[in-house]
């Protein structure tokens, strides 16, 4: 297998199944040199130890998921909500000082469904944006970047209010770019009729904290969630979109995310040879030769 493009990161969802030691070794013997984690997995490993294996394992670190789900109303269950998300701003940066040269403070940040028995989306967004402004004190004394990722439309009721490349951009604008940013995942924006020139718009206002990448076929799984495919496999326009989000002076590590059942039941080796097959076949020929990291 040929050395994986530098810019290569393995989000640790792809190899769901490997605990966070088996994660870091199979990425790093991949020839891949960096990897964004999941909060459940440092957990079980715990905070310290999380942040050694990955000091140990050199690679740099790319991202935390997530925090965010937001759109809870106020009282008991809000209040754990937020906590939970200092909590994770907290993860975010003890990682990123544990990783590699190059590794940055991203947490990427969900924004939740429509609350139970409510149908008043507009207000949900609302929620949204009354958390941002609660948590950007935090991440900003943190050194952490908030970035906040629109989901494609069919997980609007449960899992994001925000389906938009425009409208994370509009949550994000009262904020400090190096505050709140946004991610460009493929998988949830491709379809967007406006997507480039909302790609340009947040390259010129320096918000593009994250870019991920994976593709979309159909017929979709049963459990939508699972439906993210190797990049080159779906329909998805790599070339196109790749070469806006390089455009928009985004210079960081991009990040394959597969939540799919069969990639899941893979061994953990073979489905990041898999993947990096696909991102070099993909992604790595529209990217060009930025220098430095350009997202702040």
């Amino acid at each position: 297998m040929s050395t994986p493009n530098g810019r290569l990161s393995i989000n640790q969802a792809t190899i769901k199944y490997a605990p966070l030691a088996d994660a870091l070794q199979v990425t790093s013997d991949a020839g891949i040199t960096s990897i964004g984690l999941w909060r459940d997995s440092v957990q079980a490993a715990s905070l310290p130890e999380a942040g050694r294996l990955l000091a140990d394992s050199g690679l740099r670190f790319s991202s935390l998921c997530r925090g965010g789900f937001f759109t809870v109303p106020e009282g008991r269950a809000r209040r754990a909500a937020m906590d939970d998300n200092r909590r994770a701003i907290e993860e975010t940066a003890h990682l990123a000082a544990s990783g590699a040269p190059g590794s940055v403070a991203i947490l990427v940040m969900v924004a939740g469904g429509i609350p139970q028995g409510s149908r008043d989306i507009a207000g949900a967004r609302s929620m949204v944006h009354d958390a941002l402004a609660e948590l950007a004190p935090d991440a900003e004394a943190a050194g952490v970047t908030l970035a906040l990722e629109p989901l494609h439309p069919m997980y609007a009721s449960d899992r994001a209010v925000i389906s938009t490349l425009k409208q994370a951009l509009d949550l994000a604008a009262p904020f400090s770019p190096a505050t709140v940013g946004v991610v460009v995942d493929t998988f949830h924006v491709w379809w967007d009729p406006e997507l480039f020139p909302q790609i340009e718009r947040a390259g010129a206002e320096r918000r593009i904290a994250s870019y991920q990448v994976c593709d979309w076929k159909t017929p979709l799984a049963a459990d939508v969630l699972l439906s993210r495919h190797y990049p080159g496999d779906g329909v998805i326009d790599f070339a196109g979109i790749t070469r806006a989000v390089q455009a928009a002076g985004y210079a960081g590590d991009i990040e394959v995310e597969l939540f799919n059942q069969d990639i899941w039941d893979t061994p953990p080796a073979e489905a990041v040879a898999r993947t990096v097959e696909g991102f070099e076949a993909s992604v790595s020929a529209h990217l060009g030769h930025l220098s430095g990291d350009l997202r702040r």
